[in-house]
């Protein structure tokens, strides 16, 4: 769903350009697939999914940065889920969308969104607006799903790569900003 807000920070263009999309594409599609390989296994998995040899090992080079970190490694643990398909309600609307990285345990729900924007915000306060609002969002309906567990949201940057916890308030705070039209039903 598309809630507004801009999804990245001066200096980089607001609406990223077809090079700039594919590049995020390959990257999200290859820290799906290369956690549940072996290493040896990595760059042929990465050619064989991006056919482009330039872009895979540009992609391939970053998410090797980012597999390899160990501080990052229990976002990649078995039993995490990737690309996960989310549809639910909010204010009575639909909100459809795609979590990069869900963590689910007994008390408490993590959502990941990865991003490999080129200026990364130095702090929750300055991650942009559409961020917020998107991850805003998916705590919301997965709030509905698990009312009984704490529901922390999250940024990965992967260019740095570094992982960002985001203040429910600010989050909160971002969606209720948003709006969503009404659908018009024929």
């Amino acid at each position: 769903s598309d809630l507004g807000g801009a999804k990245s920070l001066p200096g980089e263009p607001p609406s990223p350009d077809a090079a700039v999309r594919a590049r995020g594409t390959a990257l999200h599609l290859l820290l799906e697939r290369l956690p549940l390989l072996d290493r040896a296994d990595w760059q042929g998995q990465a050619a064989a999914l991006i056919p482009d040899p330039v872009l895979a090992a540009d992609v391939l080079a970053e998410a090797r940065a980012v597999l390899d970190d160990p501080a990052l490694g229990f976002l990649f643990a078995p039993g995490t889920l990737a690309e996960v398909a989310v549809t639910g309600l909010w204010q009575d609307r639909p909100v459809t969308g795609s979590i990069d990285r869900l963590i689910v345990t007994p008390d408490r729900v993590l959502i990941v969104d990865y991003k490999s924007n080129a200026v990364i915000p130095p702090d929750p306060a300055s991650v942009p607006e559409g961020i917020l609002r998107q991850l805003g969002a998916y705590a919301q309906v997965l709030g509905q799903i698990y009312p009984d567990r704490r529901i922390e949201t999250a940024v990965l940057w992967t260019r740095a790569p570094w992982f960002m916890s985001l203040p429910p308030d600010i989050v909160r705070g971002a969606l209720s900003r948003a709006t969503i039209p009404r659908a018009t039903i024929p």
